[in-house]
């Protein structure tokens, strides 16, 4: 069942253990299927390995539809970002380098990367803490996103959510080349946020206008 699919959060887990998003195991990926099915990796198990019927189906109350292996300990994670977020196709969770480093300093990116905030809405705020897998943390991460379409997981790593998983992946490459930017500029004097009245701009031009039509 849903092979399509299962191959597209397979194909993305692959390109973010090559793009270094993710080290060994670490890090999810879902998608979502239709208003009530989601698919979702494995706890546990090495992107390079993963085969269609290693990926999870789940329903939104958590219960599996259709596979063998356990699924992703942040499975509430996922689902309650698709429970809250009606325009969210794919959640990306990663254990990246400079998205690390921000999480353990419990930092925030400043909106100040134009390509940061056209594809994210703005600043990406920080959750609060909260332990791997339990629904406080999947509830922290939805309240961090609100507006938003990436958080800091305090003391874990990132998240993006998008409408599909190229986007999704996309944001996930941004968001740690804004965080290793953000890292270079606080040791030049500072970063410098672009104001509210450019973010919204650059947001509607992204949304709207940027690409081909």
């Amino acid at each position: 069942m849903y092979e399509k699919e299962r191959m597209e959060v397979i194909n993305t887990g692959i390109e973010m253990a090559k793009t270094s998003l993710v080290v060994g195991t670490w890090g999810n990926i879902s998608k979502r299927i239709d208003d009530n099915l989601i698919a979702i990796t494995p706890s546990g198990m090495d992107y390079y390995s993963l085969k269609p019927e290693d990926i999870t189906i789940l329903n939104m109350d958590g219960e599996v539809v259709d596979g063998e292996r356990k699924p992703s300990i942040e499975y509430n994670m996922h689902l309650e970002i698709y429970k809250n977020r009606s325009e969210v196709g794919a959640v990306v969770h990663t254990h990246s380098t400079y998205c690390t480093a921000l999480a353990m300093a419990r930092k925030g990116i400043p909106g100040a990367a134009e390509d940061l905030v056209q594809i994210t809405g703005g600043d990406v705020r920080v959750s609060e803490y909260a332990l791997p897998g339990s629904m406080e943390l999947a509830k922290n991460a939805v309240k961090a996103l609100e507006g938003r379409n990436a958080v800091i997981l305090a003391n874990h790593g990132a998240l993006s959510a998008g409408k599909d998983l190229k986007e999704t992946l996309k944001i996930s490459l941004i968001l740690e080349k804004t965080a290793k930017a953000t890292i270079y500029a606080q040791l030049l004097g500072g970063v410098v946020p672009l104001s509210q009245e450019d973010i919204d701009f650059m947001r509607d031009f992204y949304l709207n206008k940027y690409g081909q039509r």
